[in-house]
């Protein structure tokens, strides 16, 4: 019974599921915004038609992030983590940075936003996140944040704040796994898989 009401829900187009949260006017709505993304923008929480879109998009964040805790290694795949990613920022309009913590095995122990920012930037206190790690017991960690701009190229600042944490962290041994941009569309980019670590 639930295959097939799953299944139903994946023939679906993108405009009979907004129906059920906008009405008539989801065709509208979709080409107005131009793509399923660009409904999470921060800007739509001000209208009330948007509120239940936003609730059932937090629910699935926290569904996936108790389904990475869960199942807990989450380093052996790289497609999930930039899949709960693109989630976690989606429709962000400030920077944040996120840390998923491992422990000596690379399984799940917590992901943390550690810090929040404004469109452009975030401060990140190396200090802050040594005593989190701590807390954490870790012993690993792999790192995220956002570029709300646009950008999923990682920039100067980002290459040094990584080299800095990764000095810091190495001292209480943790191991900094990878770093990941995520761009309002598109793909998060990996610092492990561009060679930047």
């Amino acid at each position: 019974m639930l295959f097939s009401f799953h299944e139903e829900l994946r023939a679906l187009t993108d405009v009979e599921l907004l129906e059920h949260f906008f009405g008539p006017e989801a065709f509208a709505l979709l080409n107005r915004h131009g793509s399923l993304a660009a409904l999470f923008h921060h800007d739509n929480m001000a209208d009330e038609r948007y509120h239940s879109l936003f609730l059932a998009r937090e629910l699935i964040v926290r569904a996936f992030r108790q389904t990475l805790l869960t199942e807990r290694e989450c380093y052996d795949s790289p497609d999930r983590i930039r899949e709960y990613l693109r989630l976690h920022f989606a429709g962000r309009q400030a920077e944040a940075f996120v840390a998923m913590w491992l422990d000596a095995h690379h399984a799940l122990i917590a992901i943390d936003e550690l810090f929040a920012g404004t469109l452009t930037q975030t401060s990140v206190y190396p200090r802050e996140v040594a005593k989190r790690a701590l807390q954490r017991n870790a012993a690993a960690v792999i790192f995220s944040h956002n570029h709300p701009s646009g950008s999923s190229e990682p920039s100067t600042a980002d290459e040094l704040l990584t080299r800095a944490l990764k000095s810091a962290l190495a001292l209480l041994d943790v191991r900094v796994l990878d770093h990941f941009v995520v761009p309002e569309y598109g793909v998060p980019v990996s610092f492990a898989e561009r060679g930047l670590l």
